[in-house]
Formats: structure tokens, sequence, C-alpha cells
């Protein structure tokens, strides 16, 4: 026993019966139902060559023989794909011979050193066989090691107990070959667990028995029920020792291998890629004819438009930039902006040159396409350098519409962003696009220029250009000054520094100049949520009571919000509050309509959803400013899902009411601006200035302008698995949203009453598929969510009297939700088996409780409506 590895007897022919098994399931599924399959084979072992200097040094042949193919689990005759099949017609005869041609290792102290077969041998059989032999490799001591085999190059650890050895494989720590990537945000991804270990039973110093088990579990981290599992086994049982022939005579290895067939040469241990072709695939333009009647515009809130996006990017990733050219140069008019959103979202570089070529920045009446071109940029799920490189080029040459320079320079700054916090912050295109906004903003002069590189530094959020906001933000006009600090209160807290807090304080106070309401409570905000300290608190609370009776109510309401939802800052708050001076009712008691509260949309076990309102008004009862949010966070990740802020300033003179102090030379002007899944879109303007106005407002229907709509990419993760005993499998998951979210602004200075209305339309649809793909068949798991839902918020103010009367609505309507699991094993024949499962449901609709004093709020209003006509005015 001076070996420190197997050893085999001389002259013996050791008899294995071996079986490789793969399940595909959902996570927590026994395995008694899952789609499979099973090859078994006897497998014929003998030694050929022990090294004459070292006893350790073993060549060994392996011929597997009485090859088998079923199903992994029972099923009725009716049910199983291979009834009838010999395996010959089931492997194809050329494949089943290369199976059984024998390959010859070469052991040394338990380790293979050398794998020998044929050249030309097909990647799949070779990959079968490389599963066996890496079963081989063990050695007899406890202990960790780094060691090659099908897997790749990987972490393994031994724990050696008498004749049973176990060994663990860190299947993460692989150094393989892998294509694949996955979402950029953590809750809109997946997770994905790998685990290996193998049990082995010695007798004799050599093999009596070998167990493994390999699984793979991915969940996606936004509705965990939803996954999969892949589980792949192996064994190998000692059933015979007989008597073979004798040993062969040499010095070396080589010589050993050459007398016993000159084609034998050494290949890698480690898997080769591998991808069975497809025969009745079809063209991405017959698929797109499937799939075409989903994409109209008015299809966009049903989930069959979001399955529909779904398959269609699957197919434009494996299609050229010509084939794709067809189909957007092919295309009728209200078809081409979903077909760029897909084509964009691919993200492949075909995709990418297909759409650049397609699009003409200098021509200003495509500017629709462009905009879904650069929102679909944006939005990207996995970014690459050359993506932003490409946009730095297009904004540098000649752009017809102004509006369409403007977006393509804030979604730069949305992949600025990106791609730093995926560590590519050094990356050459990433360094050029920060010199760029930054440079230009500085030189900037034009106030539309100034909010155009703004914008794209409240998606980029740089650490370098906080000085530059916070300059903008205390020095700027009104809007441009809002809009820095907005962009600023988007900042993680921890990049706030103490000269952030200072300025923010100094705006809110007002101590070296006068701020417009908005930008003084924008920034009491950020200083109430950066972990305020308790002097900073008790002036803010002091300064309630001397602003001006709106702002008073709205600072008010906010510190209420702040306490009643438990914010971080709420210890400091209750604190402060304890010092009976600040805490006078006077203080407290006043009068106005501006409101700020938050609430939960959903509490899950997996993802939690919290939406927050605020709104301000002018002393007259025109709106100033509206702000719907909607965040999504799990236990390490957040996603600003979507906020929509209605702005308006400068409207006094249309009632003919007193502007408030400090605003009494404010342009007219209203304006829509969303974030969307972390993304800053460019603002939307309803109008500009008094003339502007006075004819929208008489010809004004209330028809909504449309936001954003489109279809957008979320969830996408792509992983290739090399499993162990042979087989390459895969994961994937697509997840799509249909979106449509217009608003509207309307006066009826009849009944002395304005409205404000977004309307949110969703559809959602995830797809998941993995996929066991071995050259005769083909085995896994779809599985698919949908929802379709709209949310309506609307703001109804009445101006009649003072303190107006305003009522917020929030309302989710009734959602359809659907989830299917379909398990299947197939021939390339075309013989399928299926089982799918599913449940349907409708989500009830509900109007989500605001704080009390809105709903006293809107009983007035709609019991005033009903003898609002005597309202002469």
């Amino acid at each position: 026993g001076h070996t420190t590895g197997p050893s085999l007897n001389n002259d013996k022919i050791y008899k294995f019966a071996y079986s490789a098994e793969v399940y595909v399931d959902q996570v927590k599924a026994s395995l008694q139902k899952s789609a499979g399959y099973r090859i078994s084979s006897g497998v014929d072992v003998n030694l050929l060559w022990r090294n004459p200097d070292n006893d350790d040094d073993q060549l060994i042949k392996i011929t597997i023989r009485d090859v088998k193919v079923e199903n992994v689990n029972e099923r009725p005759a009716s049910k199983n794909i291979f009834k009838g099949k010999s395996t010959e017609k089931i492997l194809r005869k050329e494949y089943l011979e290369a199976l059984q041609r024998p390959i010859v290792i070469e052991l040394v102290r338990g380790k293979v050193k050398n794998f020998y077969s044929y050249q030309n041998e097909p990647g799949f059989t070779q990959n079968i066989k490389r599963g066996l032999a890496s079963l081989f490799q063990l050695q007899l001591h406890s202990g960790a090691a780094r060691e090659a085999d099908i897997s790749g190059n990987c972490n393994t650890t031994y724990l050696v107990r008498q004749d049973q050895v176990t060994k663990i494989k860190d299947l993460e720590s692989c150094e393989i070959e892998r294509k694949g990537f996955t979402s950029h945000n953590k809750i809109l991804g997946v997770t994905t667990k790998a685990t290996s270990a193998t049990i082995y039973v010695l007798e004799d110093s050599f093999i009596k028995s070998i167990k493994a088990e390999e699984n793979y579990v991915s969940l996606l981290n936004s509705r965990r029920k939803t996954g999969a599992k892949i589980v792949s086994k192996q064994k190998l049982e000692l059933k015979s020792v007989e008597a073979g022939a004798g040993l062969m005579a040499a010095k070396q290895v080589a010589s050993v291998i050459k007398t016993l067939d000159s084609n034998y040469i050494a290949v890698t241990l480690v898997a080769e890629p591998v991808k069975s072709e497809c025969k009745k695939c079809p063209s991405l333009s017959e698929h797109w004819k499937s799939i075409r009647e989903y994409m109209y515009p008015e299809k966009l809130s049903k989930a069959e438009a979001a399955r529909s996006f779904l398959s269609f990017i699957q197919n434009i990733r494996k299609a050229t930039k010509e084939e794709i050219l067809q189909i957007m140069r092919s295309e009728d008019k209200e078809l081409l902006p979903q077909i760029v959103d897909a084509v964009t979202s691919a993200q492949t570089p075909e995709s990418l040159e297909a759409v650049l070529e397609f699009l003409d920045f200098k021509d200003a009446s495509t500017s629709i396409l462009q905009e879904r071109f650069l929102y679909a940029c944006g939005f990207a799920s996995h970014p690459s350098e050359n993506l932003l490189k490409s946009l730095t080029a297009t904004f540098k040459g000649d752009i017809a519409n102004e509006e369409m320079r403007e977006t393509l320079v804030v979604v730069m700054g949305a992949l600025i962003r990106k791609l730093c916090e995926k560590e590519g912050c050094k990356l050459p295109a990433v360094v050029e696009a920060k010199r760029l906004i930054l440079n230009r903003l500085e030189k900037a002069k034009k106030d539309d220029n100034v909010r155009m590189y703004l914008l794209a530094l409240k998606n980029a959020l740089l650490p370098e250009a906080i000085p530059l906001l916070l300059k903008y933000a205390e020095s700027g006009e009104g809007p441009i000054s809002h809009l820095a600090a907005t962009a600023l209160q988007r900042y993680d807290p921890s990049f706030l520094t103490k000269e952030v807090k200072a300025t923010m304080n100094r705006i809110y106070h007002q101590n070296r100049q006068v701020h417009e309401k908005t930008v003084r409570t924008t920034a009491a905000a950020i200083i109430l949520n950066s972990n305020p300290s308790y002097m900073e608190v008790k002036n803010i609370l002091l300064s309630i009571g001397e602003l001006s009776l709106e702002m008073n109510k709205y600072m008010l309401s906010m510190i209420q919000d702040i306490l009643h939802f438990e914010m971080p800052s709420s210890k400091t708050v209750r604190k402060v509050l304890k010092d009976m001076r600040v805490h006078n009712y006077d203080r407290f008691a006043k009068m106005g309509s501006s409101s700020a509260y938050s609430g939960y949309v959903i509490r899950g076990p997996d993802v939690s959803s919290t939406y927050s309102l605020d709104i301000l008004y002018s002393g007259s009862g025109i709106l100033r400013r509206s702000n719907v949010n909607i965040h999504v966070f799990d236990r390490n990740a957040e996603l600003h899902a979507s906020q929509v802020v209605i702005e308006a300033q400068g409207l006094e003179s249309i009632i003919a009411a007193t502007p408030d102090e400090g605003e009494e030379n404010l342009d007219s002007f209203a304006g829509m601006s969303a974030i969307l899944f972390d993304v800053q879109l460019r603002p939307v303007t309803f109008f500009q200035g008094y003339g502007d106005l006075m004819s929208k407002m008489f010809s004004a229907t209330g028809d909504p302008i449309n936001v954003v709509k489109g279809l957008i990419l979320l969830t996408d993760h792509s992983q290739e698995i090399q499993l162990q005993s042979g087989p390459r499998a895969s994961t994937e998951f697509l997840g799509g949203l249909a979106i449509d979210i217009s608003g509207g602004m309307e006066f009826s200075l009849w009944y002395r009453e304005s409205k404000t209305n977004v309307k949110n339309r969703i559809a959602m649809f995830v797809a998941g598929n993995t996929e066991v793909d071995s050259f005769f068949m083909k085995t896994g798991m779809e599985t698919t969510v949908e929802l379709e839902t709209a949310f309506d918020f609307i703001s109804t103010v009445q101006f009649s009297q003072y303190p107006f009367l305003v009522c917020l609505q929030m309302e989710k309507v009734e959602s359809p939700f659907r989830r299917y699991v379909t398990k299947y094993e197939s021939l390339p024949s075309g013989r399928r088996y299926t089982a799918k499962r599913g449940k349907a449901e409708l989500l009830a609709g509900n109007e989500f409780p605001l704080h009390q004093e809105n709903s006293n709020m809107c009983r007035k209003v709609f019991g005033a409506k009903s003898d609002s006509s005597s309202n002469w005015f």
C-alpha cells in the first residue's frame, strides 16, 4: 500500500455497471415526476501498463459497451418518446460507434495526467467519455487540491475515512469557457447555486462503487417560487473481476499508445463547448410574421405583447445584421417603434450595427424611432462599452431634432452609471463620456444646455459631479436649481458630505438668497434623509410656523410621514419633538392642502414595494409639484421603479390670484418628468409661457400626453452549464414589460377646478427555460409568469375657497395573473412528451389608503360636485 492513488491488479478486467441520469424540475419538487433521461451501459476497465520506475503511474483502458437510453421516470407507453426505438436509432449509428471506441487514461497518484481519445470524435460523445474518465480521478488522503476534470480547473476537497472517500468540487471556482450574462439590477436578476459531491467506496485498493451527484438551482430574485433545478447523477458499480490480457512492456507511455492505436491523441479532460444544430427553427422573418399582430401600439398593455417581445429578442440574438435590417426596412410605421425596442434590447454586436445603420439622426421626421432606440439603450440589461462609444460618436455628429440631442446625452448618463457600477469606470469610452458631459456643463451658457447636462448627471451620479451640482443648486435660476437639487437627492446618502449638507441647510433656511419652495423642500428632504444631526432637525422644526401656509403644511406632512413610516431619521425627530419649545401647538396646527405620504404597495416574502406621494401647492391653490414614486427592494438591493413628477408655476394669473412671495415673476409653465427603472427620462412640457397656456387651455380636451410607451427588457439572464456527466445545459430567464404611461392636466374655470391624472398601464411577462441538450434529445422545463395591471393616480383640486379642497386617489385595477410550468422531453424527429401545469387568478383591485385627512377631503369634493353648478365666479 505505498501507492497514493487507486491501483489495479495486472491481468484482470474489472467489469462495471454505469449509469448517468439527468433530471429537470422545479426547485422544491421531488424527482419522481421530473423530466429527464438515463443512459446506462457496461464499462470495462483494465490495466495496460505500469511505469517500471514508478508503481503509481498507470495506463488504464476504459471501454463503454451495451449502451441503453431510457426515461428517468416510469412513463406509460403513450408518453414514452423512446418507445419502439433501438439505442442505435435513438443515438444514431455513428454516435453509438464513437461512444463505444475505448479511451485510455494515464493515472499518476490518482490524478488523470493524460486522456487519450480520437481526434475527429463528435464533441458530444467525447464529453460523455470525459465525464466517465473524470470519475476515476481521486486522491487517497484528506485535503484540498486544485484539479482539472470535465468541469474545468476546480477547487476540490477530499475527505478520507477508511475505505470511503468523499470528493467535494466547488463548481463556482471552476475555470472553463462559458458564455452568459445577467441583469444589471439584482432585484431583476437571478440567483444561482451549484453543488457537486462524489462518494467512492474502495476495496482491494481499487474502486468498488462511485456515486456522484451535481445540483444546479436558479431562482428569480423577485419571485423565488419561480425557478428551476438540474440534477445530474452518475453511478459506477463493480459487478465482477475476470481474467484479462497481460501488461504491455515499454519504458515510456508514448510507445504504449502508439502500439495500441496510432490514431490516439492526448486531448484535454476539460469539456469542449458543443451545441446541437436546430433543424426546424424558423428564420427571423418567419418568426416575426407569427408575432406581428401582437406588436401594434394599441395591444401594448396585453401580456401577449410582452411575451412576443421576449421571443423576438431571443430570435434577434441568433440573427445576422442583414436579416434584422430586412425586417426594419420592410415594416410599416406603427410597428417600427416596437421593432426598434426589441432590436436594441437584444444587445448583440449585430443588432447594434443594424439599428445604427437604420436610424438617421439627421432626419427629424423619424425622431420617435430615435427616442425608442435611445430609451432602450438606457434600460439595457447588460450594456457594453461599445454601446456607450457608439452613442458618444452619434452625439458628436449632426442631430436634427434638439429633443433627441437632449435624450441622447441623458441616456449616456444612465450608461455611464451602469458601466461604473460593474467596475467599468476606467474604460476609455466611459472616461471620454464623463469628460464630455462635465466639460460641456462647465462651458454651457444657455439654460437649455445646462438643463440637458444636469439631467445626464442626474443619471450618471458621479461622485466628482457633486461640487458642480451644489453650485447650480445654490445659485442657479429656479428650474435649474430645482433640477440640480433633485439630482443630489438621487445619490446614496454616503456620498453626501458635510459640504453638501451645509449647502442644503443654507438653501432651506435661505441664508444667502431667496429660493423657490420646490428647491427648499427638496433641500429639506435631502437633509432629513441623510442621517441628520439633532440640530439640523431642530432648526427645520423651528422653521415650521414661519413659512408660507402651503409650504408649512407640506413640511409638517413630511415630518409626520417620517414618523408614521418609521424612516431612518424618525428616532432623531422624536428626540427633538420631546423638546417642548419646538412642539408647541400653534406651530403644528396650520391649515393648508399640501401633503406627503408613504405606504406599502406590497410586502412580499421576496420583494417589497413602497409608494410615496407628495404634493405642494401655491397659496392660491394651484399645483406647484406633485410627485408619485414607486420603489422596489429586497434584502440587499433597491430599484427606483418609477417616479412621475408634474410641475407647474406662474399659473396664478389664470384665476386672478396673488402669487406667493418671491414667485411674482415666474414664467407660466407646466410639465412632467419621469424616472423609470432608475433611468431619468427627458422631461415633457405641457405648455411654456402665458400665450401657449391660453391657447392650450381653451382647446384643452384633457387628453393625456403620452410620457412613455414601449417595451422594456428587465430580466435578462443566460447561463451555460457543463454537467459532469457530459451534456451541456443552459438556463435562461427573460422578463419583459409592455408599458404605457400618460399624464394630463385639465382646468375648468367654470367649476374652478383642476385635475391631474397619471395613468400607468403595464403588462409583464417572465419566461424561464432550463434545458439539458444532449445530441440525441433535449429535456427541460419552461416556466412563465404573466400579469396585466394598471395604476391610476388622480388629484382633483377645487379652488373656489381657502383652504381649497384637494382629493388624491391612487387606484389599482383588478389584475389577471397567470403562471405555467411545462416539462418536456423531445427528440430531433419532433417526437415530444410534455406535462403542463398552471394557475390563473384574478388579483383584486384596490384603492390605496392615503391619510385620513385626504379621505375627509375627497368626501367633500365629491359631495360638493353635485351642487357646484351654483358656484359662479
